[in-house]
């Protein structure tokens, strides 16, 4: 005790210029280490000092710049197999109108903030990178929310949390704002590197039996991510174009019509992708060469169906609810009152008509 206070007393002594060996007077009087710099600190600081520069993030040019470059070497099916993390996916943009923008914002933003509000933000950007995957995947809805919120009509759904009752519970409001900021990214083209062409994770705390079927690509914050093998998992089955539409951004009600019972199943869905590409292959070689230009990737919306010349496409009517239908469906609707019509009063008869032609 002697001892410590003798000790008290010589640095008392020697007053507020003494500081620790290696340390700048400046900042141990403000209280700050070595690599810290006034004003910019705060609690917690240190992580983001320390953390590695490289974010994994691709801007949105240059991530379409290397997806086309990957592409251009990829020749039919007999591209060599992906390694490692293998490439970077392709940059997604929103699309539609303000309506379908607001929702696929907040679809995103809802699977990163409960699926991983607590991560750091590689963690936060994994998540909402394996949604954008299965968006640009022909097995998945063509839309944030429809991916999001499938199979959410019963127990067992895509993202637990949008069938499991978590979304009873009010999001805290700094990191649901944290969540938006990740998502917005995402939806403005921004790529996470790491996960690649992910398009499964599970926690580190669960190994389910499809794992060991699927190619591990590594553990980013508190999940652990897969690719599919084969053609699944290959660049050029990522080629369903986004072009908004998004339903409602919530979970679908228990009346909803259920979703096939193994939806969820990784390796059944493989399967079925699988059969389905091999089926679209062979319709579109055996189609006629006049209809090829027309034919559609697997899991596309095909084109029009186009006759031959200019002919006009072949397209089908309106279809109308039944109280409509029973009153006359489509005729109720068409142009039966133009001028020339019965019922059209002849003092109109003529209107948008020349009252003399121009040089007569």
């Amino acid at each position: 005790m002697l001892g410590v206070g003798l000790l008290g007393f010589a640095l008392w002594l020697a007053g507020p210029g003494w500081v620790m060996p290696g340390v700048p007077a400046a900042q141990a009087r403000d209280g700050l280490q070595p690599f810290e710099r006034a004003g910019d600190s705060f609690p917690g600081s240190a992580f983001y000092y320390l953390a590695s520069d490289d974010t994994g993030m691709i801007a949105p040019d240059a991530a379409k710049s290397a997806w086309d470059a990957q592409l251009a070497q990829i020749h039919g099916d007999d591209a060599a197999p992906i390694t490692g993390t293998g490439p970077a996916a392709r940059p997604m943009f929103a699309r539609g109108n303000s309506l379908d923008q607001g929702r696929a914002l907040q679809c995103l933003t809802a699977a990163i903030y409960y699926e991983a509000a607590s991560e750091p933000d590689a963690g936060q950007r994994a998540v909402a990178q394996v949604v954008l995957n299965r968006v640009a995947h022909p097995a998945w809805p063509n839309t944030v929310c429809g991916v999001v919120y499938q199979g959410s009509e019963r127990p067992s759904c895509q993202f637990s949390f949008a069938c499991d009752g978590s979304l009873a519970r009010k999001p805290m409001a700094v990191f649901w704002e944290r969540a938006r900021r990740v998502a917005a990214d995402a939806l403005a083209g921004a790529v996470y590197a790491p996960v690649g062409l992910a398009t499964h994770y599970h926690t580190s705390a669960v190994h389910p039996y499809w794992a060991d079927s699927l190619n591990f690509i590594g553990t980013i914050g508190a999940h652990r991510f897969y690719r599919w093998q084969g053609a699944a998992g290959r660049p050029t089955a990522f080629n369903a174009v986004y072009a908004g539409g998004e339903p409602v951004a919530a979970p679908h009600p228990r009346t909803w019509t259920p979703a096939a019972a193994d939806v969820a199943d990784p390796i059944t869905l493989e399967k079925a992708f699988e059969a389905g590409r091999i089926e679209a292959l062979k319709t579109a070689q055996a189609a006629p060469l006049a209809g090829a230009r027309n034919a559609a990737s697997f899991g596309q919306t095909p084109l029009p169906s186009y006759g031959v010349s200019n002919a006009e496409p072949r397209a089908s009517g309106p279809k109308f609810a039944p109280a409509v239908e029973a009153r006359g469906g489509d005729a109720l609707y068409r142009a039966g009152q133009l001028p020339g019509g019965s019922a059209v009063n002849p003092a109109y008869e003529n209107a948008g008509k020349w009252i003399a032609q121009p040089g007569g």
